[in-house]
């Protein structure tokens, strides 16, 4: 995809850009809404990236093109970006690299006007976060372009001010992580609060195994007021339990606090994302000790949990774990913030072909659109390509 990426910008733009750079989509295989609660994620960079041509203008003017978008190029003043008026309607998918350029002039770095072509293979609405790709791609390209030294979380953490500050999505630091820091072959352990990473072996292929993921084409939007509403209902259980964050509750004492919350839907949240820390660190364990197929049961732990517990998951989601379970699973789960997109299914590889027959079979009795559906492999984090 690199060379036409360069090839876009070039029959865009009118002459070559200085490089193309690249970042890929995520995939989280436990630990959900567990981020701004300070707690553990264990997600893996997908093999589909978003890539971006960049070139520096000698202006304060940022242009920026995808070739996915609907609209043409959207022309932005670097002096203009305010996170009060960020793009709207069909250029809004133009906030993300503007609040990445917004994000360094606000930490007072020397970022001037650029050209940018975008093209990606990371679904958007598929909880792959095509939007961390889109923020990791273009921060690495306008601090190299521009001679900004940034380690890669330093370049996730900018990447999620952008889409805190400038976007408007509350979401925590999981996504842009993955993005900018995963290594090949291997799931990415982080802690959110100390932000201390390590890098966990995760090879199905050498285990016999495959990982299916089963996008189920139901666009999700986390700038909503659901997203909003669970975050907002975890601060005000974890301040009434009198904690920093509900990842200081420990597990052995989930009962005693949950008898201690008068709001069923506070118990509700808390219990999800306490047992979904322990799923986290469980799962970590099997995963050094190379016991893959054990991870099954605890993946379709947590789709039961985000589903009853947390509430984020929907029809479609629900129907695609259901049924690839029944068709031979160790286990499945839906991925991603929720309210749509994708789900993750563990299976063996002889059986790739009838789960997937399977889903696909059962979302047509069900009249609902075909599921698209891939496999993943761990694959490494951001890049500059050219």
């Amino acid at each position: 995809m690199s060379e036409s990426a360069q090839d876009g910008f070039r029959q865009l733009y009118g002459y070559p850009p200085e490089g193309v750079w690249a970042a890929p989509g995520r995939v989280n295989l436990i630990g959900e809404h567990t981020d701004y609660n300070d707690g553990f994620v264990l997600p893996f960079a997908l093999p589909q990236r978003t890539e971006v041509a960049v070139a520096r203008r000698t202006d304060r003017i940022l242009r920026v093109h995808s070739a996915d978008a609907p609209s043409g190029a959207v022309t932005l003043d670097l002096a203009g970006l305010d996170p009060a008026r960020p793009p709207q309607g069909a250029a809004s998918w133009a906030a993300y690299p503007a609040g990445v350029a917004w994000a360094l002039l606000d930490a007072g770095l020397p970022v001037g006007g650029a050209d940018l072509h975008v093209r990606s293979e990371v679904p958007t609405g598929a909880g792959l976060s095509s939007s961390a790709a889109l923020e990791v791609a273009t921060a690495l390209a306008l601090t190299d372009l521009y001679g900004i030294a940034f380690t890669r979380p330093g370049l996730a953490a900018l990447a999620r001010r952008a889409e805190n500050a400038y976007v408007g999505v509350p979401c925590g630091i999981m996504d842009q992580t993955a993005s900018a820091c995963a290594t090949e072959g291997h799931a990415l352990h982080l802690d959110t609060r100390s932000l201390e990473q390590s890098h966990i072996p995760f090879d199905c292929a050498a285990a016999g195994l495959r990982l299916l993921v089963i996008d189920t084409r139901v666009k999700h939007a986390l700038a909503d007021g659901a997203y909003s509403l669970r975050r907002a209902s975890c601060h005000r259980a974890a301040e009434a339990l009198g904690l920093p964050a509900l990842r200081d509750l420990p597990y052995e004492e989930l009962e005693q606090a949950l008898a201690r919350l008068e709001d069923p839907v506070g118990r509700s949240r808390v219990r999800h994302v306490v047992t979904e820390n322990r799923r986290v660190l469980r799962i970590e364990e099997l995963l050094r000790e190379g016991r893959l197929r054990e991870t099954g049961p605890l993946l379709t732990e947590g789709h039961l949990s985000l589903r009853d517990d947390y509430e984020v998951s929907c029809r479609e989601l629900d129907l695609a774990v259901s049924t690839a379970n029944a068709a031979g699973a160790y286990g499945s789960r839906m991925t991603g913030g929720g309210f749509g997109g994708s789900a993750l299914s563990l299976i063996d590889a002889d059986a790739e072909r009838s789960v997937t027959r399977a889903v696909t079979d059962a979302f047509r009795r069900a009249d609902l659109t075909p599921p698209r559906i891939t496999t993943a492999s761990p694959s490494p984090g951001a890049t500059r390509l050219l």
